[in-house]
């Protein structure tokens, strides 16, 4: 086990960095949450943001949006931290994941909260110092019952720390990475919404093109516009069940990727930061079903019950286990329909009322997925959505790939760079 302050395998490469423990170079304190219980309801719904351990894990690098709020009885018990906090993870499977808060929030004992002071750290330069670091962190925690990091066993691991202006231009080079990564996010977003609210419009709220010359009439779903059927998702798609098998043996070298529910990101995408790779023999066996492929929706089955996301091009892979593959049918559902579906209040609605309440957690099983209503429109109408949305989803994929492209070359230089082996001065010539 690697030990707070080992320091042999990095280079120093200049006498002025010199070791600083996290404490000596700004204000160090864990979040709050002191009330119990912890579900009771009177602490949340107001207006403070209240961040948690799997928000900071999906930020990168900034904490710019959230799911939960404190109210006054909530923030009571709590305490408000500034922007440009860095927060850090010290419990559970996310230890020692870092993230720049972007505004006033609030975060359980289970992070810490650090806030340099000027004139002797800069903000950045610390998050990517904690992030190579992960490793060790992680390493002290392995045995013990739960992964927690202890604020004590943090602040052993003494930081390498250059002269602050040396800091500056280190996590300036490295910033750059971030604000393009940020500013893709963004621009997924952006799209993510026109994409949903043009279905919304069309699809949920029948305002679609000429939809004042088309009366309303009953349905399962209540009034749907005529020549429109509601169906079951067993008519209109392929819902093919995982293999209830144990999970094959990771195998680094492999060619078939083995999706996880991690993998499973948010509004619809595939999250393809870590994947899990399984050997041709595994492989061949977890896609004796289906093997997925570009336009196939995965959902998952237990845990973020119904979070889907869509499989992009050139991207083959085996479904993992708890989840459940839909492959839209050519002439009965296309592509985008069935993503913007799967993504609409609509389906939260219908998969809330097929949930099974399990005893440790709420599941979603295939005959429930399989007897989802799906409003259908005539065909030239769902073709017409898709000649509009489906560039949309298109650009998405790419901004995805493009955003994996740069958090893989800044993570490939980050180590270079803070061990001296890449000088500044190479990178600006």
């Amino acid at each position: 086990m690697q030990r707070g302050g080992d320091f042999r395998d990095v280079r120093i490469t200049n006498t002025e960095w010199k070791p600083s423990r996290l404490d000596e170079l700004g204000f160090v304190g864990r979040g709050k949450s002191r009330h119990r219980p912890r579900n009771d309801a009177r602490l949340y719904g107001g207006p403070y943001p209240f961040i948690q351990t799997a928000e900071i894990m999906d930020a990168d690098p900034y904490i710019t949006s959230h799911s939960q709020t404190y109210s006054e009885f909530g923030l009571q018990q709590s305490k408000l931290w500034p922007p440009n906090t860095l927060c850090i993870t010290i419990a559970g499977a996310n230890t020692a994941e870092t993230a720049v808060l972007k505004f006033e929030a609030c975060f359980p004992d289970s992070i810490v909260g650090f806030i340099p002071d000027e004139k002797k750290a800069d903000l950045h330069f610390i998050k990517y110092s904690l992030d190579l670091m992960r490793d060790k962190f992680r390493a002290v925690t392995r045995g013990a019952t739960q992964d927690n990091l202890s604020l004590d066993k943090l602040l052993s691991f003494p930081l390498l720390m250059p002269p602050l202006p040396v800091q500056r231009r280190f996590a300036g080079i490295l910033s750059a990475y971030d604000e393009l990564i940020e500013n893709n996010q963004r621009r997924i977003k952006i799209l993510e919404e026109m994409a949903r609210s043009l279905y919304r419009e069309w699809f949920v709220h029948f305002r679609f093109p000429s939809h004042d010359k088309v009366k309303m009439v009953p349905s399962p779903l209540g009034p749907i516009p005529q020549g429109w059927e509601v169906k079951e998702m067993q008519e209109v798609a392929d819902v093919i069940d995982c293999l209830h098998s144990k999970k094959p043996e990771e195998c680094p070298d492999g060619s078939g990727i083995f999706l996880q529910l991690n993998n499973i990101g948010d509004g619809g995408k595939l999250d393809m930061r870590k994947l899990f790779h399984i050997s041709a023999k595994d492989y061949k066996r977890w896609t004796s079903r289906i093997e997925l492929q570009a336009g196939d929706c995965i959902v998952t089955n237990v845990g973020r019950v119904g979070a889907v996301a869509q499989m992009p091009d050139g991207v083959k892979a085996a479904p993992g286990r708890n989840m459940t593959a839909i492959r839209p049918r050519a002439g009965q559902l296309t592509p985008t329909c069935l993503i913007e579906y799967l993504l609409s209040s609509h389906m939260i609605s219908e998969v809330a009322k097929k949930k099974d309440l399990g005893t440790i957690m709420d599941s979603l099983n295939v005959k429930g997925i399989i007897r989802l209503h799906v409003p259908c429109p005539p065909m030239d109408l769902m073709l017409k959505f898709e000649s509009i949305a489906r560039p949309m989803r298109k650009r998405i994929e790419v901004l995805v790939e493009q955003t994996q492209n740069l958090r893989r070359t800044r993570d490939l230089l980050l180590p270079r760079l803070l061990s001296g082996q890449v000088s500044i001065e190479a990178l600006q010539t």
